[in-house]
């Protein structure tokens, strides 16, 4: 199995148990989770050494988050202990027409005041297979934005593949600003991950399909992928396409090209959803095992697929499945019979 590095913020998750309104509860529910810490619990279920990197404080709260990672093998050699505190995001969970609400609350969180000094990325890259980061990272702070680059040269430095899921959070910063940063990063990029929002706001390309009305057929997409490859060198352009018909309904598909050869998966109708976030964390988790796994990038993509799909029936930020459920609902068991 591959040595995988993912770098990124991992939080506190307070969220409004039985999908209660913030003014209603009086209780959280509590979890750990964020971008790039989902993507390596997904790849230590799948067999794989995941690695995540990150700067935490050293009172007990970080110390929880710690715990979270070990706890589904996710290795924690190249984590920091400093600063001042974790990050805390609210999550209210939506249901039917009435959307989830996240509130952040982050500011001064130990990996955003984290320094050059707290990281030796050339020692993290040695013996790597592959590296994920996602844009909410550099999206922190102009200090984390630059400890991006870092990683992503080292990474070069040490020939590991590069994948990117653009995530754009308009929470945290403008389109404008986005593209400062992104567009520069994207010369490390291998493999880059989004949607048609992301694509948009962190690199300024837009495709030719009106998601919000449900359209979200490829040949809109075709261009604009091929404008992505040619401008940043890309090996492979990979979308996910949500149909987001409520908040408990959605359509889900992906789209991958690798330069000569585009492929759509299969639709899923996840109904009813309960827990969306994390998603496009577990189609990151799912596409780089594919990748590292299959020949063909339609099994990987398949694969991706049908991993995001599973995860939005799992409560919390993680997608805790393994790699052979996630084989039993990409080769067609969708039925949901009780396994005996």
């Amino acid at each position: 199995m591959a040595r995988i590095i993912t770098f990124g913020e991992i939080m506190l998750r307070l969220s409004s148990p039985d999908r209660k309104r913030f003014v209603q509860s009086d209780s959280f529910d509590v979890v750990y989770g964020g971008g790039e810490a989902n993507v390596a619990v997904s790849l230590a279920n799948y067999g794989h050494e995941a690695y995540f990197v990150t700067k935490l404080p050293k009172h007990e709260i970080g110390q929880c988050a710690l715990n979270a990672l070990r706890r589904y093998g996710v290795h924690t050699d190249f984590i920091c202990r400093g600063g001042n505190r974790l990050g805390i995001y609210y999550l209210e969970s939506g249901s039917a027409m009435r959307p989830s609400k996240v509130i952040y609350d982050r500011a001064g969180s130990s990996i955003a005041e984290a320094t050059a000094e707290d990281f030796d990325f050339d020692k993290i890259m040695e013996g790597a297979d592959w590296f994920h980061w996602s844009g909410i990272t550099p999206a922190i702070s102009d200090t984390a934005a630059e400890l991006t680059k870092l990683a992503c040269e080292a990474a070069k430095r040490h020939h590991v593949t590069v994948s990117c899921d653009l995530n754009f959070r308009k929470k945290l910063w403008t389109s404008e600003k986005a593209q400062s940063i992104m567009r520069p990063l994207m010369k490390y990029v291998d493999v880059c991950i989004g949607n048609e929002e992301d694509a948009k706001l962190c690199l300024g390309f837009s495709p030719k399909a009106d998601v919000e009305a449900g359209n979200t057929d490829a040949e809109g997409y075709y261009d604009i992928f091929k404008g992505m490859k040619q401008e940043f060198g890309f090996k492979y352009v990979v979308s996910t396409l949500r149909e987001s018909i409520s908040a408990s309904h959605n359509g889900w598909k992906a789209l991958i090209y690798n330069g000569k050869e585009f492929y759509q998966s299969k639709h899923y109708e996840i109904l009813p959803i309960v827990d969306r976030v994390g998603g496009g964390d577990s189609f990151s988790g799912g596409l780089i095992h594919g990748l590292l796994t299959y020949k063909d990038q339609a099994k990987a993509l398949e694969f991706a697929v049908a991993a995001s799909a599973l995860k939005h029936t799992i409560p919390g930020d993680f997608n805790m499945v393994s790699k052979e459920e996630v084989e039993n609902l990409a080769g067609g068991d969708a039925s949901g019979r009780v396994q005996r």
